[in-house]
């Protein structure tokens, strides 16, 4: 399932591309034909993300609400010279499709966004799109997140932490990779209870998903790695994946930690695989739980 940095992309290019501009708004697949027909003819005000979660704004305070799921895909082309006449007819099952309208007093070349496969597309007012965020935890890549909204909910769960980074709930657009790498950087184990972090380490780590979530908006990929970990500053070959991007942990099962050189685990957590070093994310053992050393009263065992 896309992550929140690639909606946030997906989010400017489609205001790049559409803002102030009258679109021609059809379902070819006919499952969106209604509200297309409503659309039809109006102008874009601008497109926005929160979390998984895309908005695309009509004059009239109307807005598509688009939730890729796992298979959705949202492909937005500009440049095509020659106007509307020259957007190819709609391939494949198209849910919906924005064409800009030819206008002589906008010099920007024509654009077309196609739409398939998505598990969410509906037109809502502004009331349901206020009850939709309200639902959502804070987006790292929004400038109004509150990230002691999500530390409220993390400091008093006893869920762990890898769990709760998943939950949209707590916090929006953070996915598997996110999840997975951002613990391992901050040498969590995604098993630790939520409630055990300090306020600290929570703020780190949330300055560090906004860091790293913007680069992928920049990029168009997930990259992890600080730079004494790179191909070219360890001597080793760049990383094969579907989902791209320089890695420590996730998809990387068995094969040596980058830091440690210890195998790499994985396991089920919340329905997901997790990935972690084993080393560098020692599980967490509370002092609560630790045995007294024999004649001092004190506690021993290692510290979390």
């Amino acid at each position: 399932m896309p992550e929140g940095h690639t909606l946030r992309k997906l989010a400017d290019d489609l205001t790049a591309a559409f803002a102030g501009r009258r679109v021609r708004v059809t379902s070819p697949q006919g499952r969106f034909a209604a509200d297309a027909e409503q659309l039809d003819g109006s102008r874009v005000v601008g497109a926005d993300s929160a979390g998984k979660h895309l908005f695309v704004e009509h004059e009239g305070e109307r807005f598509v609400h688009v939730h890729l799921g796992l298979i959705g895909q949202l492909d937005v082309h500009t440049g095509i010279e020659g106007g509307a006449a020259a957007v190819p007819d709609p391939v494949g099952a198209v849910r919906l499709r924005l064409v800009t309208l030819d206008d002589p007093t906008d010099p920007r070349p024509a654009a077309y966004a196609d739409l398939r496969g998505a598990i969410i597309c509906d037109l809502v007012g502004a009331a349901r799109r206020a009850e939709i965020l309200g639902r959502l935890g804070p987006d790292p890549l929004r400038p109004d997140a509150d990230p002691d909204l999500a530390w409220r909910r993390i400091s008093t769960s006893p869920r762990a932490i890898g769990d709760l980074l998943m939950d949209q709930k707590v916090l929006a657009g953070v996915g598997n990779v996110y999840r997975a790498e951002v613990l391992f950087r901050h040498r969590i184990h995604p098993l630790r209870p939520g409630n055990t972090l300090r306020s600290g380490q929570w703020r780190a780590m949330w300055a560090d998903l906004v860091e790293l979530m913007a680069e992928g908006v920049r990029t168009g990929r997930i990259d992890t790695v600080r730079p004494e970990h790179t191909p070219e500053a360890m001597g080793r070959a760049p990383r094969k994946d579907d989902h791209g991007g320089e890695v420590y942990v996730y998809r990387r099962t068995s094969q040596p930690c980058l830091v440690c050189g210890t195998p790499v685990r994985t396991g089920e957590l919340a329905g997901r695989s997790s990935f972690w070093c084993p080393k560098c994310q020692p599980k967490f053992r509370s002092r609560a739980l630790r045995s007294p050393t024999k004649g001092t009263g004190r506690a021993g065992g290692a510290r979390a």
